[in-house]
């Protein structure tokens, strides 16, 4: 148990070339988002994680409405190379985890709690992180690459209107995931001697 957990810690890694073979079923896919969004820890136990699932033609729609919007803040000569990256790193994989977080269930909290209303917001976006790593973590493991971006807020409102979701879920990050058909750039590690204290 101790050296799958690890495994899974070393090898993810971020894959931006991505193709759309299947590499599990859709069904475990499912189970895979499901569970993290059972067991990983939320302040309070709020359980304000929200998360979207796109395959298929949706997948594409996501990317296909990225660009859309990013075409109409960009300048022409800018935007090629945007849509390229996209086109070639996002919207060539398998399809997209949208993460949203439920800022109703964050309010709640806030007036329940108004000692630590400043730190509801920031402990939200920490529980969104920890799902993201964990679901980025058992996609590698089960054969998928993935990568993840932040195009929001300039694709809030037509991911919203796009598929109806509710206002009060807040779009945090969105997943393109796939095979991959290319090795990840190398990766460079800092000292750890240098960002770890240990005292006893």
């Amino acid at each position: 148990m101790k050296t799958h957990f690890w495994d899974a810690v070393t090898q993810r890694r971020t894959y931006y070339s991505l193709s759309k073979e299947r590499v599990t079923s859709d069904e475990r896919i499912g189970e895979i988002v499901g569970e993290a969004v059972k067991h990983v820890p939320s302040p309070f136990n709020s359980q304000s994680a929200r998360v979207v699932v796109l395959l298929g033609e949706h997948h594409d729609r996501l990317w296909d409405m990225t660009k859309s919007e990013l075409e109409k803040l960009m300048p022409q000569e800018s935007f090629q190379a945007t849509e390229e990256k996209i086109n070639g790193a996002f919207r060539s994989g398998y399809g997209s985890i949208l993460y949203f977080e439920d800022m109703q269930v964050v309010g709640g909290l806030q007036q329940q709690f108004p000692l630590y209303s400043d730190n509801f917001p920031v402990w939200s976006n920490q529980s969104s992180g920890m799902l993201q790593y964990a679901i980025w973590s058992a996609l590698e493991l089960e054969g998928w690459g993935a990568s993840l971006q932040h195009y929001n807020p300039v694709i809030d409102d037509s991911v919203k209107a796009g598929w109806n979701i509710p206002d009060n879920w807040k779009l945090i990050a969105q997943m393109p995931f796939g095979k991959p058909v290319a090795e990840p750039v190398s990766k460079e590690f800092q000292p750890v001697a240098g960002r770890v204290k240990l005292f006893k």
